[in-house]
């Protein structure tokens, strides 16, 4: 009898190690009707998840890119989060995906990410409600919107922040940009005034931010935690003015919140409340923190390249000359003639790098370049790999606006830019963006000169982020 069950013990035992074998066999040997792109899917569900999220400290293409580059090419296979992906660092491949979004692509992300940003996030959504959400959110940060009300109000809260910084023997650069560009946006999508609120609504979002490209663990203590707990305490406050605002049918139409509420309020809405919450979120967080990113490692970068400064501070006071009040408003007129600000805000965006993978799935087996793309596979574009390619920029790290002149304006993504974003999907906060940088960098040269006392060294997990903080003194010119 024990022998039997000693056999039977054992005969389990086989079974179960054979068929966990042929398990993993199956996860790094996948079926496909073709070639599969080069490269390893690592271990069976963590995939190459570790070695995506490592810390580095390069400016360049971060070490889990390149060593495949090297390795595989431009296009290569890995997993991430459970997920099969092919990365691609071939501007072919990236301007193909983007043309071909609703065709042979759509919008995805890890499920982790749907789970940050909400499973009813803009990213998600497809189609006509994606067209439709767009059509809303470009009411607000449309050029006819900037041009009449933003551009104004963007030009007062970088006078009375800088003035205010100034007052101070230094401040924390990033954090005061983000404070900044926050108080700015979500004013206009949901009337917020922190100095009225009860609610600290960016210290949620502060949380959110630490863990939003993390290692996706929600133990208590890690980021990723932090991150899930910023959310939910954010959208605490969200629903509760929702509600606060749908029993009140008399309230008048004063922020981007309250069109939403309207476009509820119809007899058949399209849009539904978890949409119209997610689209929310995702704008208060899109709002500031990119821009304040990309500004602090340009502040850094024009303190590093006097040559570049001075070129800047020369078109920034030919329009102050040009002004008769010297003192007055900047004007859409002066925006669109600053040239070479363009150009230094583009070159800034190219070497932050602030997305380090834009992403999206395969919705059929696609053929590209000798390759298969399995359906239902992700494909994750590699922005700092295009950015970063010396046989696209020359000296790809040096900051050199100059690369900039005499080229088309960028109004959509284009193969070899995609600081934006690309296709149907290119960021309808673009404008904004830009905005936000050049008028902040018109009343920085014009009025002041600042020394670094701290910090400034960047990380990336792989989002770009400055571990000690940027810390800067501000000097106003006589």
């Amino acid at each position: 009898m024990e022998t039997l069950v000693c056999v039977a013990v054992w005969a389990a035992a086989i079974a179960v190690l054979a068929a966990s074998i042929m398990w993993v066999y199956r996860w790094s040997h996948p079926r496909v009707n073709g070639r599969l792109p080069p490269g390893s899917l690592g271990l069976p569900l963590l995939g190459e998840t570790l070695q995506f999220f490592a810390p580095n400290t390069t400016s360049d293409i971060s070490p889990f890119v390149k060593q495949r580059l090297d390795r595989y090419g431009s296009i290569f296979k890995t997993s991430l989060v459970g997920r099969p992906v092919v990365v691609s660092a071939d501007p072919e491949l990236n301007y193909y995906v983007f043309q071909q979004e609703g065709k042979l692509f759509e919008s995805w992300y890890p499920d982790t990410f749907t789970e940050i940003f909400g499973r009813d996030n803009v990213g998600s959504l497809h189609g006509f409600m994606y067209k439709y959400l767009k059509s809303l959110v470009l009411r607000l940060y449309g050029q006819e919107n900037l041009r009449a009300v933003l551009l104004a109000e963007t030009d007062r809260a970088c006078q009375t922040s800088l003035a205010s910084w100034a007052a101070q023997p230094s401040v924390e650069l990033k954090d005061s940009i983000s404070a900044m560009i926050f108080d700015l946006t979500a004013k206009k999508l949901i009337s917020y005034e922190p100095s009225k609120s009860s609610e600290n609504l960016r210290k949620n979002f502060v949380a959110f931010i630490r863990g939003l490209i993390s290692f996706p663990v929600e133990i208590p203590g890690t980021a990723y935690h932090e991150c899930m707990k910023g959310r939910r305490n954010a959208m605490k406050v969200l629903k509760k003015m929702m509600r606060e605002r749908m029993a009140d049918p008399a309230r008048q139409c004063e922020d981007f919140f309250d069109v939403l509420i309207e476009e509820l309020r119809r007899e058949r809405p399209v849009l539904t409340e978890a949409i119209a919450l997610d689209l929310m979120f995702v704008l208060l967080f899109a709002s500031f923190e990119t821009t304040a990113l990309a500004l602090t490692l340009g502040v850094r970068l024009l303190a590093e390249n006097p040559r570049v400064l001075d070129a800047l501070t020369e078109e920034h006071e030919a329009i102050v000359s040009g002004r008769k009040d010297h003192d007055a408003g900047l004007t859409w007129t002066e925006y669109k003639s600053m040239t070479f600000t363009s150009q230094v805000t583009l070159e800034i965006v190219r070497l932050a790098n602030i997305v380090p993978g834009i992403f999206r799935k395969a919705l059929q087996d696609i053929e590209f370049k000798g390759y298969t793309i399995p359906a239902g596979w992700g494909v994750m574009a590699c922005p700092p790999a295009v950015h970063l390619n010396p046989e696209i920029y020359e000296d790809p790290l040096t900051f050199n606006p100059w690369r900039w002149q005499d080229k088309v304006e960028i109004t959509g993504g284009t193969k070899h830019f995609m600081a934006f974003g690309g296709g149907l999907r290119f960021c309808v906060g673009t404008d904004l963006s830009k905005v936000l940088m050049a008028t902040f960098l018109h009343r920085l040269v014009t009025k002041y000169r600042w020394r670094t006392t701290k910090g400034g060294n960047t990380i990336r997990t792989p989002g770009l982020s400055f571990p000690d903080g940027f810390h800067v003194q501000f000097f106003p010119k006589n």
